[in-house]
This record gives C-alpha cells, structure tokens and sequence, in this order.
C-alpha cells in the first residue's frame, strides 16, 4: 500500500529480539508448509496453508523492523479470526486421524510459545509503532490458536 513507514534505530536488545522473531516465524512457515503436505484431510491443510500465509506477512514485518523501518498496522479487522474455516459444516466427520491430531497439539502448542514470545518482546522495545506492530502480530498469532482449537473441536479431538 502506499503508507509511508517511519525508521527507528534499535537497541542491541530489539536486534536480538527480533531475530529471535524472525526464527520463530521461519520454523512456522516450514512446519504449517510441511503439516500441510503431510495432512490426511484436506480442510486441515488448507488449515495449515492459510495460516502459514499468515506467517509469512509476520516475518516480512519482522524483517522490516530488523531494517528500522516501522510498518503501519490496519487497526481494527486483522485476521478475521476463525469464521469460515475449515471444521465448518464438518463436525460429525469424526478425523481419527493420530498424526493430524498429533501436527494439531504440536501447531497449538508453537502458537502458544511463539504468542508469550511476542508479549515479552512488545514489553521490550521503546518505539509504540513498533509495539503496536508487535501486537498486531500477536493477535494474529492467537487467532492462529483459535483456528487450531476450532478445528480440533470440530473433529472430536482434545487440545
């Protein structure tokens, strides 16, 4: 889009911060891109596939901060949250399916850790618009928790 994004020059501390955010979305992108191929149902890795989309728009912000540019975030709809996912209309397929269950807790548990990881990190840095940034993406990462639990509950599986 055409926003203009303002520069910020970061502390040793936010460099190193962001580049252990920066690997925390790589190993999302290569786990919900292997998740995806590996999946047996086909609604769980269009699942996966979106969120991994999400993922990557994360570490491009990411690497727009590592650069000490600050991207303006859209307030108000991010992610959309979870209308219109897969599960929908599927609740009595029952997916027994141990290694989607199993890609499921795993997915859930890493947005868990990766969402405290930006908490901490939005605490850290003195720049609101980076903050903000920072938030933006940690509402997403949550929204990513909730698509997962969504579609484990949808099958009958628990989280």
């Amino acid at each position: 889009m055409g926003e203009v994004m303002k520069t910020m020059k970061l502390t040793q501390k936010e460099s190193m911060l962001l580049q252990d955010l920066k690997t925390s979305e790589e190993i999302c992108i290569e786990k919900y891109n292997e998740y995806a191929r590996k999946a047996e149902d086909q609604a769980l890795a269009d699942l996966f596939l979106t969120i991994k989309a999400k993922e990557e728009e994360h570490l491009n912000t990411i690497n727009q901060l590592i650069s000490g540019k600050v991207p303006m975030m859209g307030n108000g709809q991010n992610g959309q949250g979870s209308g219109g996912q897969p599960g929908d209309g599927q609740a009595t397929k029952q997916s027994k399916s141990k290694a989607d269950e199993y890609m499921l807790k795993d997915a859930l548990d890493t947005e868990k850790h990766v969402s405290s990881v930006y908490d901490t990190c939005i605490f850290e840095f003195t720049d609101a618009g980076a903050r903000s940034a920072l938030n933006h993406i940690q509402k997403e990462e949550q929204e990513h928790g909730q698509m997962l639990y969504d579609y484990m509950a949808a099958h009958g599986m628990t989280a």
